[in-house]
């Protein structure tokens, strides 16, 4: 589902952990403490799978945390032949999945890391940073 949107999703000084979860529902419960708001209290991105039913209750509960204003997409059958990316923010996004339905087979994707630009690369890119293996000129 990250290759549809074409990001990276974790980003130096903006993002550098993703938390793949969901939400609570009928055939199981989600252990104590890891909720949306414990998660969402990180900064982390976050792909929270099996709730697009539930999108109302990630915005109201992610809102506080992320601000309103924070990037949301929406990856509904990623990979396959109708593939579909909605984006918006979480001030928007329920609407615009008001406007593009979709019932099942998505990823919610939430965090300022779907709309950072200009961003410093990883070290890990960088040929002259030194690594164990890898010396500072850049061989």
């Amino acid at each position: 589902a990250a290759a549809a949107l074409g990001r990276e999703l974790t980003i130096p000084e903006v993002a550098q952990s993703l938390v793949l979860t969901r939400v609570s529902g009928r055939a199981s419960p989600m252990p104590l403490g890891e909720t949306l708001a414990a998660f969402g209290a990180t900064g982390a991105t976050l792909a929270i799978h099996l709730a697009i039913h539930a999108v109302e209750r990630v915005v109201e509960e992610l809102t506080p945390l992320y601000g309103k204003d924070c990037p949301v997409a929406v990856v509904f059958h990623a990979s396959w032949p109708d593939e579909r990316v909605i984006r918006g923010t979480l001030a928007t996004i329920a609407s615009e999945l008001e406007k593009n339905p979709i019932e099942r087979t998505a990823i919610i994707f939430v965090g300022r890391s779907l709309e950072a630009e200009g961003f410093r690369e990883s070290s890990l890119y960088d040929a002259y940073y030194q690594r164990r293996f890898r010396g500072r000129d850049g061989l």
